[in-house]
């Protein structure tokens, strides 16, 4: 049985865990798809809002990803308005099973390949720490986006479609 204290303990380890899971899932689809010569490049910070740029079929996707557990309560994100001036930019939210970290579906913002990220919106995200005060300043370059502005996806080939507009 896992160790349920050690989820934020470990919340480094475990992202970069579902991260691979998504890319290896992500691949096997686009096999399978007999899409071959994916390119994929993983930036070393999300400074510029994305952590993954994957080309597929001629189409440059940067994409965010997010990761929850089945049974969070995350009502929003928060995504780098920076992702908005990417060539296809997209937020994949990742939802995974705690205990197993199987991928289990999936939630999507973005647009058909070749269209921008539509517009993040005006909600203006706010550090979760506040500071000696208590006060939580804001993030002028981060906005909220509500779990509502996102399409669910059950499969990887549901993903592997809105990424490249495959299958």
């Amino acid at each position: 049985m896992p160790d349920r204290g050690s989820n934020s303990r470990d919340s480094s380890s475990r992202e970069k865990l579902i991260e691979h899971l998504f890319i290896g899932e992500l691949l096997r689809s686009l096999w399978q798809l007999k899409l071959r010569g994916v390119e994929i490049l993983r930036a070393e910070t999300d400074a510029a809002g994305y952590d993954l740029v994957i080309e597929c079929r001629g189409i440059l996707r940067h994409i965010q990803l997010k990761s929850s557990g089945l049974g969070a309560k995350t009502a929003v994100q928060k995504i780098n308005k920076k992702l908005e001036l990417k060539p296809s930019g997209c937020v994949v939210w990742v939802r995974f099973d705690t205990d197993t970290l199987e991928l289990k579906h999936f939630l999507w913002f973005g647009d058909a390949p070749g269209l921008p990220l539509p517009a993040l919106g005006d909600k203006v995200a706010r550090h979760s720490k506040g500071d000696s005060k208590g006060h939580k300043a804001e993030r002028p370059g981060i906005r909220n986006l509500a779990r509502n502005r996102f399409t669910e996806l059950n499969t990887m080939a549901e993903v592997a479609r809105r990424l490249f507009g495959v299958g």
